[in-house]
């Protein structure tokens, strides 16, 4: 007997803009090009969630191929309501060499050419109402733009 299994699905949480300042160049190391792009702002909104971006954390960025970017964000969520978020996100982001060549030059490039997907882990305070973001998976699709990155963040079931 067959077995199929069910694929998980995915509920709609929030979406995030990062506002990120001059992106600082390391140079090639031996990890490839690495970049830090400092968080200096941003908003999140939608049906779980309403806030901003603090101007805390940086994007840690990796390119070992000129197709290919691994990127690590770590920065901090204020709601609304006065609680803060801890969003610790690992993303991929794949394209043509010279698309994303002309991405880390701040040109816009059609996301529709751009693989970006990301892993963003969210952290709360135990004793509050987003306790339960402490025990979820998200899932995440990202999209460059000219001063900044949005992810829409999604919860896994």
């Amino acid at each position: 007997m067959e077995i199929t299994p069910t694929p998980p699905s995915l509920d709609f949480v929030a979406t995030i803009e990062v506002a990120v300042s001059e992106t600082i160049t390391i140079g090639n190391t031996a990890q490839g090009v690495r970049r830090v792009a400092p968080i200096r702002g941003g908003s999140v909104s939608g049906p779980q969630m309403r806030g901003r971006v603090l101007d805390a954390g940086a994007d840690f960025q990796r390119y070992p191929s000129a197709d290919l970017a691994l990127l690590e964000a770590n920065y901090v969520l204020e709601l609304d309501d006065g609680h803060r978020i801890l969003v610790e996100n690992r993303a991929v982001r794949t394209a043509d060499p010279a698309d994303l060549e002309r991405m880390m030059s701040g040109e816009h490039v059609d996301p529709s050419r751009v693989y970006f997907r990301c892993v963003p882990a969210l952290s709360a305070d135990e004793s509050g109402p987003y306790a339960w973001l402490n025990r979820t998976l998200f899932l995440g699709t990202g999209e460059r733009l000219a001063q900044g990155v949005r992810i829409d963040v999604f919860r896994v079931r």
